[in-house]
């Protein structure tokens, strides 16, 4: 199975380290962290993502979405609302059933 590559975006460092543990746990999934816009972007520049997550905490979500669809037009963003590793996964799924 091939590996999905998953950024995750936001400013709360444990919040995200969090994320990432749970999104490490699925065995296809890896998650990066980005814990600013322009780090998004840096890394939205360098792999090749299959879904963006959007977590609290971005000031320029707006711009940043312009952005990084600007870089990959069919890149899925999605904003996390938080709730806890089901609701999670859920947005996941989701999003990549889309695409």
């Amino acid at each position: 199975m091939a590996l999905i590559e998953i950024l995750i975006v936001g400013t709360n460092k444990p919040i995200m380290q969090t994320i990432e543990r749970l999104i490490n746990k699925e065995g296809s999934w890896k998650a990066t962290i980005a814990l600013s816009s322009e780090d998004a972007l840096k890394y939205a520049s360098a792999i090749n993502f299959k879904l963006v997550l959007l977590c609290a905490g971005l000031e320029e979500e707006q711009l940043l979405n312009e952005k990084l669809l600007k870089l990959k037009s069919d890149l899925p963003i999605v904003k996390h609302y938080g709730g806890g590793s089901g609701l999670l996964f859920t947005e996941i799924h989701q999003a990549l059933a889309l695409f």
